[in-house]
């Protein structure tokens, strides 16, 4: 009965091992592949019906065809002649895959194929794990590119270009010519070359070899340096990727890593001399740098360095449009941001702000109140928090506010003092700060805030304000104190709480109030009173019990609302402990400041810090056109697709992760880890999902995972990713490290994720190594149910509809256009259609690209005697597919899905 593609479904029994040794030798050359093809591997046979059969498949001696065992065949008919196979086909991209029963139980990494005879037939094949399916993939492609030349091939490859690298290395680092240099030269000499390396483990590996070889003393010679090398170093995930583009070379030439450039990793207008460039820069071979070829070790370099990171370099400089007005974007802020540890008891510190302004943070908080000798003070009014000198808190402002942003910096001032030390703060703030201060008053003909980019280097107070119509010098304006909703904790609601709160006055110096521009605090009441009497200039704070409401009551109001007013969200009275509110709960509504409480990490700190990443870190992120376009509609909790917005399929393939240590907190002894991976999209409810790999028993250094995962991403512009590698074999901590990143930054391709310490440091040489891939397939759906969810029938696909506005002359306007709009939503799906139908019979998963398609389908395209069985004719518009003569059948079907195309 087949369960599923891995077989191994129970737990491993957790053992103790004194060797270091892997029980298998690490694949880094075709030799190892076909090495081990010719000892042979239990593979799963799978037909149309459903059936799976087990069978023991292997390399015959001679290289010239492929046997399996037992059979009902005859030993002869059960093979396969290397030399009748046209293709060898990663994934389960054949009719008889798509079309069986058990498609979504069969491991997407463990599945291929080979396509035989001269009617193109298909042995589809399953194997235990995805590193047995990649040396049968990379063996077989190895044989039908170099046939009965492949063990020349094989041996003029032996003294490869890291063999002679590291040769030259020791040969330098063996100044005296003895042929052996000290244990402490070779293990530092590896260590250098891989710091990710544990020293330990660097000369454990040494001993162990001289162990095995029955070798006393401590001297290694060239060959035991190549060999531990060799085993400590080769990443054979690398080692099967680099095959797929050096035309089974043991190396990629220029030509080669472009097309890998291109294909994979999405780079525009690539040329030889940007690969040449590459190869350069990261090959350690001389022979390499000088012939223009990048080996195993100068590839793994590549992959590993900034060049390949997933975050996209666009992003870490300000790439978004600054000259919006300030309601449309979202503004990293911080709660309370003199605390560094709970809200009750905690010390106050300045600290708190030299982080938050370094991080980026745009909106800080200052809660002041009357102190000694005629000085303000910053606390938590009504709860045990120490204290600190407002002067002091305005000077680090000042020396701080544009050290990460030179975008407008809004001090958010919970003002409890009083006229006297009122007078103070104004004062301090006028001398300290200066023409700093924006005091200039809001243009009444406006109907929105200035942008962030004409209030550059500009400090904002968000504060109360006298009334136009105060002709004294004071006058009594509503109090807005948090911290008493802190002390008398939140009733049933919390909603009351905070209006009973607002009814309290107290009295306010015309100088101070003179200081607050366009950040006037004002009393939120109802939407429908705001939409009719609220200045743009006038903003409201809510807690997050009250926004929480509003956001599950009033989703499509609460959008709509702060598309032109400023909404501050902070956090329940009832978090003492200084926990976060989830951002995102607010930032789907539109709210721009939601005030984190930045000195405690974990999941909702990730993703306030990996959401502010996106622009340059600038503190500003430009919302959704959804949310900020006058007449849009968008309602927060969408449980589906969004209208106008065409979701994204994300496809995640976690290949292997790399050096992750112990987690900090953990009781258990020893260095050993049982990873796995989570992987989380955040976002708007419909695109909230996570799922996890499978956990890899002792082993933290080079965990081989495979396992690919997909999603559907409804409102892209909102969506974060975030990684997550937890240990299964924990005592008290199982957190090794975690990266949050927006969607809208990930760089498709093969990419090294770093990871980063619960408090956000990176961890050194810490990474995952995934491919990600981007496809915009309305719907989703999985490839193989053909004609359901992927081609979805005219009936059944969803067209926009209109709103109805009851405005007759607009109304008229958008009804004349839901034809075009239909036709235009035909011809994408019937495109979208026709290219994974094209994708299909290239042999290829609906996650490839056009370019991809093409240079899978270009080796079918010459006959035996090396003559073009289809030429493209590049004259047209668009590139055209033409026969030449008589070709199999498989081809014309190519042609012709091309052409619908």
């Amino acid at each position: 009965v087949y369960q599923d593609g891995t077989k191994q479904k129970r737990e491993r029994k957790k053992t103790v091992s004194f060797s270091s040794m892997p029980t298998e030798k690490k694949i880094s050359s075709a030799s190892d592949c076909i090495n081990a093809m010719v000892e042979g591997s239990e593979l799963k046979k799978i037909r149309s019906n459903s059936r799976v059969y087990h069978r023991y498949f292997l390399l015959d001696a001679d290289m010239q065809s492929l046997r399996w065992e037992p059979s009902k065949k005859d030993s002869e008919k059960a093979k396969i002649d290397i030399k009748s196979i046209k293709e060898v086909r990663t994934g389960k991209n054949t009719d008889i895959f798509r079309s069986n029963g058990i498609y979504d139980q069969i491991s997407e990494d463990c599945a291929f194929s080979i396509i035989y005879g001269e009617n193109y037939e298909s042995l589809d094949l399953v194997a235990n794990s995805a590193d047995i399916a990649n040396i049968w993939v990379t063996g077989l492609r190895y044989l039908i590119s170099y046939g009965k030349h492949t063990l020349d091939m094989i041996e003029s490859t032996q003294d490869n270009m890291r063999t002679s690298w590291l040769s030259q290395m020791f040969s330098e680092s063996d100044v005296d010519n003895l042929g052996h240099i000290p244990l402490c030269n070779a293990v530092q000499f590896i260590k250098d070359l891989n710091p990710g390396l544990k020293t330990n483990k660097i000369e454990l590996k040494f001993k162990e070899l001289h162990r095995s070889r029955e070798k006393t003393g401590t001297e290694v010679t060239k060959e035991e340096f190549i060999e531990v090398f060799h085993e400590l170093c080769t990443r054979p995930e690398i080692y099967f990727l680099l095959v797929q583009f050096s035309s089974n070379k043991e190396f990629l030439d220029t030509k080669d890593l472009m097309m890998f450039l291109e294909a994979e990793q999405g780079m525009a207008h690539v040329t030889e001399e940007i690969s040449l460039e590459i190869i350069q820069k990261y090959e350690p071979a001389k022979e390499g740098q000088e012939k223009g070829c990048l080996s195993l070790d100068g590839f793994t370099n590549y992959l590993t360095s900034p060049d390949c990171h997933i975050f996209d370099p666009e992003h870490k400089k300000v790439c978004q449009d600054m000259k919006q007005p300030l309601s449309h974007y979202f503004i990293n802020s911080s709660h309370n941001t003199y605390l560094i540890e709970d809200q009750f008891r905690g010390p106050s510190d300045i600290t708190g702000y030299i982080r938050a302004l370094k991080m980026g943070c745009r909106s800080v908080e200052l809660d002041v109140w009357d102190g000694p000798d005629n000085e303000p003070v910053i606390y938590t009014g009504h709860t045990m928090t120490s204290q600190i000198v407002f002067r002091s808190v305005i000077d680090i402002i000042n020396k701080y506010a544009f050290f990460a942003s030179e975008y407008p910096l809004i001090l958010c001032l919970e003002n409890h003092c009083s006229i006297k030390q009122q007078k103070v703060m104004v004062q301090h703030m006028k001398k300290i700060l200066g023409d700093k201060l924006h005091t200039q008053s809001p243009n009444i003909e406006e109907s929105y805030l200035p942008s962030p980019e004409s209030l550059k280097g500009r400090i904002l107070i968000k504060a109360k304000k006298l009334s136009s119509n105060c002709s004294g010098l004071e006058g009594d304006v509503t109090d807005e104190d948090e911290g008493a909703e802190m002390s008398q904790r939140v009733g049933k609601e919390g909603v009351e709480q905070q209006n009973s709160m607002m009814g309290k006055r107290f009295q306010l110096c015309k100088e101070l109030s003179e200081l607050v521009s366009i950040c006037k605090s004002v009393q939120f009441k109802e939407f429908q009173v705001s939409f009719q009497l609220q200045k743009y200039w006038e903003v409201c704070s809510f807690n997050e019990v009250l926004a929480s409401k509003y956001a599950n009551e009033n989703p499509g109001d609460f959008v709509n609302y702060n598309k032109r007013f400023l909404a501050r969200v902070f956090p329940s009275p009832m978090r003492i402990d200084s926990s976060n509110m989830n951002p995102q709960d607010f930032w789907k509504c539109g709210c721009q400041i939601v005030a984190m409480n930045f000195q405690t990490p974990g999941l909702m700190m990730d993703l306030n810090i990996g959401w502010f990443r996106q622009n340059g870190n600038c503190g500003y992120v430009l919302r959704p056109a959804i949310m900020r376009e006058e007449v849009s509609f968008f309602s927060a909790n969408t449980k589906d697709t969004v209208p106008g917005v065409s979701p994204q399929l994300l496809h995640i393939k976690i290949i292997s992760g790399q050096n992750f240590p112990k987690p900090k907190g953990s009781g258990a002894k020893g260095d050993v880890v049982d990873p796995y991976v989570y992987v989380e999209i955040h976002g708007i409810p419909a695109d909230c999902a996570e799922q996890r790999t499978k956990t890899m028993h002792q082993n933290g250094d080079n965990p081989i995972f495979d396992e690919s995962f997909e999603f559907q991403i409804n409102l892209p512009e909102l969506a974060m990713v975030r990684f997550v590698v937890l240990d299964d074999d924990y005592i008290g901590d199982e957190f090794i490290g975690q990266y949050t990143i927006p969607f809208e930054c990930l760089q498709t391709g093969y990419r090294h994720v770093p990871l980063q310490s619960l408090t956000g440091e990176i961890l050194a040489h810490a990474s995952l190594f995934v491919h990600v891939a981007i496809t915009n397939r309305r719907g989703g759906g999985k490839p193989h149910k053909r004609g359901l969810s992927v081609r979805k029938g005219k009936k059944s696909r969803e067209y926009a509809s209109m709103r109805t506005l009851w405005i007759k002359t607009i109304d008229e306007v958008f009804k004349n256009a839901l034809q075009p709009i239909r036709d235009a939503t035909d011809l994408r799906e019937n495109m979208q259609n026709a290219v994974v139908s094209f994708k299909e019979l290239c042999g290829l998963s609906p996650v490839a690209n056009l370019m991809q398609c093409i240079l899978a389908v270009s080796t079918r395209l010459v006959g035996p005697d090396n003559t073009p069985l289809v030429v493209l004719n590049l004259n047209d518009q668009y590139p055209t597919m033409e026969l030449q003569g008589i070709v199999p059948e498989v081809l014309k079907k190519i042609v012709t899905a091309y052409d619908v195309v």
